[in-house]
């Protein structure tokens, strides 16, 4: 919406802690913002106030929160200029923002770095459209330099582009904005860049993080789900992953069902060797859902394989699980070897806590399928990722109360 000064009206948006952040920092950067529903926002960023991001309000707001990095793009594009904090970040690893710096200055922009301020100036008098090739497939730097490059004069190609059902939507929704972008769903996007965007209606796609982990839950507790509105051709190879973990669902109309099963188990390779699920760029399996799978398999028949590539500290939480029970060796910061228990042996509660979104998450489950009672510290972190989780779960039969602090 900062792209635009007209009207952009957004459904679906889910009420989780980073994404109303984001919206609060819209509004103190001065984008109306109007609530029309509980999931559907009107935005209209016709007075934004750059003088504001020199404020102290705006580097704790910006510096609390890694998806303020993304108001650079549309900021450089609209203003000629752009400040954030360096963005908050998860436990799981280093994650540079090189990919997203970088693509600017390809652009035509010039960054400066304040490290003792931990703070970056980004100028662009005039953006011109270049031909590059990303760092790193990132998901958000190639959405930032994107939408840079949407007002950028003349035709930018990005190679080495992230091509997530996420990032395909975003250039769906600028070319809806009267933008001309092509390459969408491939490696290689063209963009023409244009004088202005305009307004438009938009509705979001339901998170596929979600439907996996709610996935990875039913299996991992022996539950019958339904999981509603998944817009299953938008989950790539997810479901067929799970598959190979032995379990059960059938696809009605747009609906997931997971039967309760007693057992399930884990596929070996043709030659009988042991399966490996690692985690890769798209249509390669998300590595948001790694620490998910990986939980699941502590309750299968059978043993896997987990390697988690990208991020060198996301699989630290495993030491919870060995805690709880679980068979796993964690051969080194990227792969664990999972020996399912096929419920042999429960898991047992204890008292954990969540470094990152998805690690807490898989906490979680693996809470629930255990003998006793759990502890989760830190669940902010769950619920940076999860709206109303323990609401839900309660609804699905879930003995589960969140403790006030």
């Amino acid at each position: 919406m900062l792209l635009t000064p007209e009207e952009v009206t957004i459904s679906n948006i889910p009420n989780i802690r980073d994404v109303m952040k984001l919206i609060e920092l819209l509004g103190a950067m001065g984008v109306e913002v109007h609530r029309e529903s509980a999931d559907t926002f009107r935005f209209r960023a016709k007075d934004v106030d750059l003088e504001y991001l020199m404020t102290e309000d705006f580097r704790k707001k910006g510096g609390a929160l890694r998806g303020s990095i993304m108001i650079i793009g549309p900021l450089l594009a609209r203003f000629g200029k752009a400040y954030i904090p360096e963005p908050g970040d998860d436990k799981i690893g280093r994650r540079p923002v090189d990919t997203h710096l970088r693509g600017f200055e390809n652009l035509g922009a010039t960054f400066e770095h304040l490290k003792d301020e931990r703070f970056y100036r980004i100028n662009a008098q005039s953006l011109r459209g270049t031909y590059m090739v990303l760092d790193e497939a990132s998901v958000t730097g190639t959405a930032n330099v994107l939408m840079a490059a949407s007002l950028a004069k003349g035709e930018t190609t990005i190679y080495n582009a992230a091509c997530e059902p996420y990032l395909q939507q975003l250039c769906k929704m600028i070319n809806a904005m009267g933008g001309k972008i092509s390459g969408i769903g491939s490696n290689k996007l063209i963009i023409q860049g244009v004088d202005s965007l305009g307004g438009c209606r938009h509705r979001m796609l339901p998170d596929m993080i979600e439907i996996g982990s709610f996935i990875g839950l039913a299996a991992t507790t022996n539950s019958a789900i339904t999981i509603k509105n998944c817009q299953i051709p938008e989950l790539g190879i997810i479901p067929s992953v799970f598959k190979k973990m032995g379990i059960e669902m059938e696809f009605r109309g747009d609906d997931i069902v997971i039967p309760e099963q007693d057992s399930y188990r884990i596929q070996s390779l043709i030659d009988g060797s042991i399966l490996t699920i690692r985690d890769g760029i798209w249509p390669a399996f998300t590595p948001d859902l790694i620490s998910v799978a990986l939980v699941t398999a502590t309750q299968a028949k059978g043993s896997v394989l987990i390697h988690q590539w990208m991020f060198e500290s996301r699989l630290f939480f495993v030491d919870n699980l060995i805690d709880m029970g679980a068979k796993i060796i964690l051969c080194d910061p990227h792969r664990a070897v999972v020996i399912g228990s096929n419920r042999e042996t429960r898991l047992r509660g204890i008292t954990m806590s969540s470094p990152d979104i998805r690690a807490g998450v898989s906490m979680l489950i693996a809470a629930l399928a255990a003998n006793g009672k759990s502890t989760i510290h830190n669940i902010e972190q769950i619920d940076r990722g999860y709206q109303d989780i323990d609401g839900r779960l309660r609804a699905l039969g879930a003995d589960i109360h969140r403790i006030e602090q």
